[in-house]
């Protein structure tokens, strides 16, 4: 039986928080979707709180902590990553942001990415779109197409005819990224997935 492992990282300063309360439904519903398929899954949450003192050292003296390099081992080492932020002034946390300012550009390419994001009102719905699937695209990484946003009053709350609650929400996110990351290949090195141009000139001169 293949083993997956999915990384949640959390951005949430309070403990507990709706941050990480949202991290971990999608993680068990992305859990739940590929014990289906028969896939052994490892799960595991990086708390970036526990972490804030260390990236900010980090940022000055230019070194990691042991702890900072193993919570960024873990997550460029995951099969499928989970980044839930609060909003903060309409966009990520700066603590989010600077977590994965840490991460190698290419460390992620390919990776399947699923984002979530919690606030105290509806109205920063667009974080998802706005602030978060640009950082990943740039950081390469393969964004599944449902991000999920939690207000305030979405928790408890079971939707209405026009819009799903978050359960729903949670589920169907939860699902399609664990389909896309049971879909995706074994992953290559660099050296295997660059091709240098003298050898594609070479491959394609004519004898």
């Amino acid at each position: 039986m293949q083993t997956l492992k999915l990384v949640a990282v959390s951005a949430g300063l309070s403990a507990p928080s709706s941050t990480r309360l949202l991290a971990d439904r999608l993680l068990q519903s992305a859990r739940y979707r590929l014990a289906e398929q028969e896939y052994a899954v490892d799960v595991e949450v990086v708390e970036l709180r526990d972490l804030a003192v260390d990236i900010a050292k980090n940022f000055v003296t230019g070194f990691p902590s042991e702890k900072l390099q193993a919570a960024i081992d873990t997550v460029t080492g995951a099969d499928g990553v989970i980044a839930v932020t609060p909003v903060f002034t309409a966009s990520y946390s700066g603590l989010f942001k600077s977590f994965f300012d840490l991460i190698d550009p290419a460390a992620l390419t390919g990776v399947p990415v699923l984002l979530g994001a919690t606030g105290g009102t509806a109205r920063h719905s667009l974080v998802l779109d706005h602030a978060l699937r640009p950082l990943f695209a740039y950081l390469r990484a393969l964004v599944v197409p449902t991000g999920v946003y939690a207000a305030s009053e979405d928790w408890g709350s079971g939707g209405d005819e026009y819009t799903e609650g978050l359960p729903a929400r949670i589920t169907r996110a939860g699902y399609e990224f664990a389909d896309t990351v049971a879909a995706r290949p074994a992953r290559n090195t660099v050296e295997d997935e660059i091709v240098p141009f003298e050898k594609q000139l070479a491959d394609l001169r004519l004898d």
